[in-house]
């Protein structure tokens, strides 16, 4: 058994497990909304200045850097003022980004229209919210959220430091939601999931240490979605995060809004390189006639090596009838 697989086990038998994502819909996995999704207090400004907003670098995944595994990174420290709420109930969750000398930071380089992008997971992955905290002048960040069941999660900071020449971060802290609560198990392996009357569909796998092409393709009533609008200055954002320790990729997608050349669907693509063997949640924000709504999938990435040898066959076999040719 791998180490992923080793911490998903430990990690179900102590972390409590929880009802569906608020935001993520009814879906083939059996992910299902509590409710429909709102017009989104979550994503209230979806429809607002980052509609018309453009990717500015920030963090990809087609490295495989993993990231919010730590709470301390790069001279940073994510200080999570509220590191308990109740389930069920609504909630003001309070953090700051201090440095080493244990002051709030306060300058931040905007990535796709935020300082800071907040995601909030519980341990089994079966919840999910993309949040948009507000910073106060003293450089700390306070959000309203309402988690739905009880048991362990894990809340991360995703930004880029205003200093010169820094580079982004993602930093994570663990949230405990009060409250009884049962144990999940890993949602199935699908390759299509249902929100709110959408389809998507995942063209692609994950590789270990490969970078490889994701695409995930919207549609309703059977029919393409061929308008999707911009969110946070692109068509599609894509979370991954690791069963098991939360390791979190933040992908985005190949190309944006108004390049001329991206088109707004049905599908956008991404580029990602799986940092490791093991299951993954892949979450996916789109947004369209004004809502935000999020697809989750669940995905296994075998290790390296796997089916490779057929596909070294097949190559050998090509360059061989190549060579007979002459």
């Amino acid at each position: 058994m791998n180490t992923g697989l080793r911490i998903t086990a430990f990690a179900a038998a102590i972390v409590a497990t929880f009802g569906t994502a608020y935001g993520v819909g009814a879906s083939i996995d059996p992910v299902v909304a509590e409710k429909p999704p709102a017009a989104h207090d979550e994503h209230a400004e979806a429809g607002g200045e980052e509609a018309g907003e453009k990717a500015e670098g920030g963090h990809d995944g087609a490295s495989g850097a993993a990231g919010g595994l730590q709470i301390s990174e790069g001279g940073y420290t994510l200080a999570l003022d509220t590191p308990r709420v109740a389930a069920g109930k609504p909630a003001t969750l309070r953090f700051s980004v201090k440095d080493d000398s244990g002051r709030s930071l306060t300058s931040y380089v905007r990535e796709h229209g935020k300082e800071l992008h907040f995601i909030v997971a519980s341990r089994d992955l079966t919840v999910y919210r993309h949040l948009h905290p507000t910073r106060a002048a003293d450089g700390t960040w306070s959000v309203a959220a309402k988690l739905p069941a009880a048991g362990g999660y894990r809340a991360f900071a995703d930004f880029k430091p205003g200093e010169k020449g820094a580079k982004g971060i993602t930093l994570g802290a663990d949230l405990a939601v009060s409250g009884k609560s049962e144990p999940a198990a890993l949602p199935p392996v699908r390759a299509t999931a249902e929100v709110d009357g959408y389809q998507v569909t995942l063209d692609g796998a994950l590789a270990p240490g490969k970078a490889r092409e994701l695409t995930l393709s919207v549609s309703r009533d059977g029919k393409p979605v061929t308008d999707l609008q911009p969110y946070l200055g692109a068509y599609g954002h894509l979370v991954a995060l690791r069963a098991g320790d939360l390791a979190y990729l933040h992908v985005h997608p190949n190309g944006e809004p108004d390049d001329g050349v991206t088109e707004p669907g049905p599908g956008v693509s991404f580029t990602a390189t799986a940092p490791s063997p093991g299951a993954y949640r892949l979450f996916l924000d789109f947004q369209h006639e004004g809502k935000v709504r999020t697809a989750a999938f669940t995905v296994d990435v075998p290790a390296a090596g796997a089916g490779e040898s057929e596909e070294a066959e097949e190559s050998t076999e090509s360059e061989e009838s190549g060579s007979h040719g002459h």
